[in-house]
Formats: structure tokens, sequence, C-alpha cells
């Protein structure tokens, strides 16, 4: 954590526990990855947030589990402290599906299925939530893009919903408006594909609560998002975040991956 705090990231709210964290074992083969749960940490609980955070409302929260270690009484909480924040969801720790030799897999699981679908009910508008093609699948019960991103119309809300799928590119969905198709950036080199949907999420996030949220300007946010998620797999770890200046520079070069 040091790299972070050095950067004067503010990393009170990081709690340490002497029992095992949430850890996999990655094994990565031609864009795709193994991912075997060593061990898991116990659930988050709303009592662990610090008063001054509770003190300072934030303009938004992500929600990003890596082993369903997120329940749907713990976002509940958390929104009727922050009735006015908006919520990012990265949807993959909520429905990975884990062997007992701790193997994950993409198994549709229908109780994981259901408590998600119970907090994007419950988050309604205030909601972003993204996910990989083969995560909204499983969500949606849907295989094609197109009809995956359609699905979303059920929850009769103005969530927005983003859909990665590596180097096809990204899509985002609201309810009423266009469906924007987002093309990948072509990276000078790929050494490590850790990441670049959590980069991606980020900067979108970032960009959005800055922003006058018009969906034309989502549509910005998304170019915006996806290049910098392009800089991340070029050097190992953090290593690859890079600078807006640079990151705007690719958004400007339309160098993408056809």
């Amino acid at each position: 954590l040091r790299r972070f705090d050095d950067k004067d990231i503010d990393l009170r709210g990081v709690k340490l526990l002497k029992v095992a964290n949430t850890k996999f074992l990655l094994d990565y083969s031609d864009h795709s990855r193994t991912l075997t749960l060593k061990s898991r940490s116990p659930n988050l609980i709303f009592e662990d947030i610090p008063d001054f955070y509770l003190s300072n409302p934030p303009q938004i929260i992500v929600l990003a589990p890596l082993c369903n270690e997120i329940s749907y009484e713990y976002v509940s909480k958390i929104l009727r402290k922050f009735p006015k924040a908006y919520f990012g969801i990265d949807l993959q720790g909520f429905i990975r599906n884990i062997d007992e030799s701790g193997k994950v897999s993409y198994i549709r699981e229908e109780s994981a299925i259901a408590n998600i679908t119970k907090i994007i009910k419950l988050i309604d508008d205030r909601l972003i939530l993204k996910g990989s093609e083969i995560e909204m699948k499983l969500l949606s019960n849907q295989e094609d893009p197109n009809k995956i991103m359609e699905w979303f119309n059920i929850f009769d809300n103005e969530a927005i919903h983003i859909m990665t799928m590596g180097e096809a590119g990204s899509m985002i969905m609201k309810r009423g408006e266009n469906l924007i198709k987002i093309p990948a950036y072509k990276p000078k080199r790929v050494m490590d594909e850790t990441g670049p949907g959590d980069v991606y999420l980020a900067i979108f996030l970032y960009e959005l609560i800055n922003s006058d949220k018009s969906w034309k300007k989502v549509e910005e946010i998304g170019y915006i998002a996806s290049a910098a998620a392009s800089f991340l797999v070029e050097k190992k770890g953090p290593q690859g975040f890079e600078t807006k200046n640079k990151v705007m520079k690719r958004v400007r070069n339309k160098n993408y991956i056809i």
C-alpha cells in the first residue's frame, strides 16, 4: 500500500485483519485466465466503515467484491446512510462460482443472480454497473451482445450498464437512450492483462461524477475509459497507470483495434 500512500491516496479506511484476506492464484493462457481461490476474507460489515466517512458523504461509492463478500443487507445500510451517492458496481465478485477445490468458474448460480438483481433494483437510478461479456451473459441469460444490453430494460430505471468485451471494445446502455459502442484502443505491447476492466470502471466513474452526465458526455467518457484501460496492459500492475494527458492523446489518435 506504500505506493498509494506516497501518492496522497487516503488509506484511512483500509482495515487490517489478523485472519486471511481474499487471495487468488491467477493462471493466464491465450488472453483468458483461470482463478483458484486460496483464501477468503470475512464478509464486509457496515459497522467497519470509519466515522469520518460517515460524516463526510461521498459522491460515489464503488462496490467491487472479489468473492461475494458484499451482501444485500450491507448495500441496503450504505444506501440508507448515503441516499444521494452514486454507486458503481463491478459485477464479477457478485456472481463468481467457486467449487470445493477453490476453482472459480462462470456457472449461472440462481442464488447469486437473485442477490445482484435485488441490489440492482435497490440502488435504482443511481447505479453504474460494469461487467465483462461473460459476466453479463450469466446475469442476463442472453448470448447476443445487443440482446444482453436490451435485457437491462426490465429494471425500468435510469441506471447505466457497461459491458466490456476486451479487444471488441465496450457497450454502454441506459433506458431511453441510444446504445453506445466504444472501440478498444491498441496498446503498444501486452505485458499484464490483469485489471483493465477495473481501470475502465474507475476512470468512467471519476469522469462521470465530474460531468453534466448528459448521454453525449457519457459517450465521450467511454472513449476516455477505454483509452486509459489500454495503457494498463502495457506494464506490470499499477505501473500501467498513465497520466490524463497521455490518455487524451490516445483518444485523439483513434488507433483502435479493428
